[in-house]
């Protein structure tokens, strides 16, 4: 399967999670809450910082990854574009191939993936980029799936 990054836009990403747009300096803060899930009572927040390679394209991508119980929340903090490929859940659990999308985020954008969404690793694509992002997690297996996809799934431009 082939597929072309479109832009990232509200209405495309919301099934997914939620779009960090830069902010005016009239606008003041923006608080997430309600945004950032934790199912487990043990778990506990997971900042992390992140220095990613950029990613060629096309990229084949095999496996997909999600986090059952928490949301995870990407802020750039030196980045000029990335990729985001999401896919909503099957039946069974696993990723639905069919309707996977990839998006291109500009660098001065984060993004908050809801609890249980199917992803792919975090992709730069133009330079080395560097990344804070907050899960929750309790240090145990529950914390990530990782599963192989049934076929690739190659991203072109």
């Amino acid at each position: 399967m082939r597929l072309r990054i479109e832009p990232i836009v509200s209405e495309a990403f919301a099934p997914f999670g939620q779009i960090l747009a830069p902010r005016s300096v009239n606008e003041g803060r923006q608080d997430l809450i309600q945004e950032l899930q934790n199912g487990r009572v043990a778990a506990r927040p997971r900042l992390s910082l992140l220095t990613l390679q950029a990613r060629a394209l096309p990229l084949t991508v095999i496996e997909m990854e999600r986090h059952v119980h928490s949301s995870q929340a990407f802020i750039p903090l030196d980045c000029a574009s990335y990729l985001v490929l999401v896919a909503p859940q099957r039946a069974d659990e696993l990723p639905d191939t069919s309707q996977i999308r990839a998006f291109r985020v500009p660098g001065d954008t984060g993004i908050n993936y809801k609890a249980d969404t199917w992803h792919y690793p975090l992709s730069p694509l133009e330079r080395i980029a560097r990344f804070a992002t907050l899960t929750f997690v309790e240090g145990t297996a529950g914390d990530e799936q990782f599963v192989p996809l049934p076929h690739s799934v190659v991203i072109e431009t």
